[in-house]
């Protein structure tokens, strides 16, 4: 399966990915969203269910989500991977399903071909290791890293989903009420 017509993605559209999907508004809100979570529950512990707290947990998963991202642009960038997630909006809701989920394993080649996603493949569970280095001794183990590298993939799940369907949402329902 390709896209037509496909654009390869330049080093400046790569900056931009890693940008927006590091400190875009929707990047942001989800580590704000997962940090106040993560301290209403006080996990980890060490970091107490204060506002310090919430700031350290918010810290700790931009740098991890900074690092897994720029690990898969540079690494894509390297092989030839486009980390940009591509609608498919002219396909039934079976279809674009499928392709929320196939696009979380495949991205595309230069030549818009799918390709398995080498560069995610080693970005979410690498840096969910590397950022071992700088978790709270609790939750920086191997257990926890598999833990966050399921999750990093669910997410990037739910990542896609949220870029297929957001924009019909918004123009379908949002858009009429107001």
């Amino acid at each position: 399966m390709s896209i037509k017509p496909y654009h390869s993605i330049t080093g400046r559209q790569r900056l931009g990915w890693i940008l927006d999907n590091t400190i875009g508004v929707p990047a942001v809100a989800v580590d704000l969203a997962y940090s106040g979570y993560d301290t209403a529950k006080n996990e980890p512990v060490e970091y107490h269910g204060t506002w310090s707290g919430f700031g350290k947990r918010v810290g700790i998963r931009l740098s991890q989500t900074a690092t897994s991202n720029v690990m898969e642009a540079g690494l894509g960038g390297f092989w030839g991977e486009d980390p940009r997630y591509f609608r498919s909006y002219s396909q039934p809701f079976k279809g674009r399903v499928k392709n929320v989920v196939i696009s979380t394993f495949l991205t595309h080649s230069r030549d818009g071909q799918f390709m398995p996603a080498y560069a995610r493949f080693i970005a979410i569970p690498g840096s969910n290791f590397i950022s071992n280095t700088w978790r709270a001794d609790s939750e920086a183990n191997t257990s926890q890293a598999l833990q966050r590298t399921a999750w990093g993939f669910v997410g990037q799940m739910g990542k896609n989903a949220f870029l297929e369907f957001w924009p019909d949402f918004h123009r379908r329902v949002l858009h009429n009420k107001f």
